[in-house]
């Protein structure tokens, strides 16, 4: 769809052509490129290809340099919410040096911990420790992931049982503005990967929402925070809530942000990288009190993967594709569509389906009416999965915490009919 594509990492294997950063640049000035949007893949947190892109005179559509530095690292981005006066989960001060730290933290404040690569994300490099005894093989396999990150430096904290995932949605620009566009509830994960979220949250109070939200700016204002962030937090059973982490960049689920607000995004990103303010009438974004909800959003990630082989991604050729639509629709689709040849190499997302009502049931009737109506065949998804997901009435009543999928065995048992991602 786009005016003009060219080819990237020709000749190289799949990683090192996705992450073919001097490729992209050499195109870019071979162009006459002046901004490169990151997208939310891994090059839009890599701090090496936004300096390159710096040194090249060409800007980089997201948060400055250093923001990338300072909150791809977990234990910086925990120093930084300490300073603003963020509460905090309990945890070491800095990297631990050996894995005798780890234990003496453990004894010192009680399993269950959490260990967790400093310059990890999405889930990798991180590992729950509930004994003693499981400590030494849960830090082995996470100082491996960490490693794809490109350090190994492990950090710890106390578990939190039970939370909700709330991240609050922010924007700045470079004038000194910053607002929040209210926060997504993302607690239905699956090894602390994200599967099904919501906007606004059904579960929070109004006091509990609105500290949090004035939490998230206020951290990105003690920072000096600039273009699109997410501030993401752990909220317990009795309402107190945690920094975890900032993501700097846009994220996956930013769409159900937009339909609820009614702010395109990553359109602010671009015109905030042009350095305009966001409430100029170019980007026309309110001050923060007059910045209202409407309704309710939800998105799911249709993925290739098999929920009954413990989420195995699926390969092969997609024989036939046909997703749903209307009012209140929004399909986002990667490789989506009929003759797309799924390989092993990249992210299993196929399309990721947000729908959005007045009210959070019709918004939930909506998507299990479009996930019904997905007619997908050749590769496996995890489509009946997610309808199981959205029908169960922990989900509907907004009843749910991090805990969700793996305390729920019967999201994993399917009608006895064709499955639409049988492969054919």
């Amino acid at each position: 769809k786009a005016d003009e594509a060219y080819l990237v990492g020709e000749g190289k294997k799949p990683i090192d052509a996705y992450l073919d950063i001097e490729g992209i640049i050499e195109i870019a000035k071979a162009n006459d490129v002046d901004a490169i949007h990151p997208g939310y893949g891994f090059l839009s947190e890599n701090t090496q290809f936004a300096k390159r892109c710096e040194e090249e005179g060409i800007v980089f559509i997201g948060p400055k340099h250093e923001h990338l530095i300072m909150f791809g690292d977990k234990v910086r981005a925990r120093n930084e919410a300490i300073k603003a006066n963020i509460p905090v989960i309990p945890g070491t001060d800095g990297p631990v040096k050996d894995i005798e730290e780890i234990r003496q933290f453990g004894r010192e404040h009680g399993y269950p911990i959490i260990i967790k690569a400093s310059l990890g994300g999405g889930g990798r490099g991180m590992r729950i420790v509930r004994n003693e005894d499981a400590l030494e093989d849960a830090y082995n396999r996470a100082k491996s992931e960490a490693k794809a990150f490109g350090g190994d430096e492990m950090y710890v904290e106390k578990y939190i049982e039970q939370p909700k995932h709330i991240e609050v949605q922010i924007l700045a620009d470079d004038h000194g503005n910053i607002v929040h566009l209210y926060e997504r509830d993302c607690s239905i994960q699956r090894r602390h990967q994200k599967v099904v979220e919501v906007a606004p949250s059904v579960s929070l109070s109004d006091k509990l929402r609105e500290e949090i939200c004035e939490a998230a700016v206020q951290l990105a204002k003690s920072v000096d925070y600039l273009n699109a962030g997410t501030v993401e937090f752990l909220v317990t059973p009795d309402e107190k809530f945690y920094f975890i982490e900032v993501n700097p960049r846009i994220q996956v689920e930013h769409t159900i942000t937009e339909m609820i607000t009614g702010v395109d995004i990553v359109q602010s990103q671009i015109l905030i990288a042009e350095g305009h303010a966001l409430h100029s009438d170019v980007i026309g974004i309110p001050n923060q009190s007059e910045i209202t909800t409407n309704g309710y959003a939800i998105q799911s990630r249709v993925t290739t993967e098999d929920p009954a082989n413990n989420f195995m991604p699926d390969t092969g050729k997609i024989m036939a594709y046909r997703s749903g639509g209307g009012f209140g629709v929004r399909l986002d689709a990667g490789n989506g569509f009929q003759g797309a040849v799924i390989t092993p190499y990249y992210d299993s997302l196929l399309v990721k389906v947000s729908t959005w009502a007045l009210t959070f049931e019709k918004a939930a009737t909506k998507m299990i009416r479009n996930l019904r109506e997905f007619r997908i065949r050749g590769i496996k998804t995890n489509i009946a999965f997610l309808e199981n997901v959205i029908k169960h009435e922990k989900f509907l009543s907004g009843d749910y915490d991090t805990s969700f999928i793996d305390s729920s065995p019967e999201l994993f048992v399917f009608p006895k009919r064709l499955d639409r991602g049988t492969k054919m």
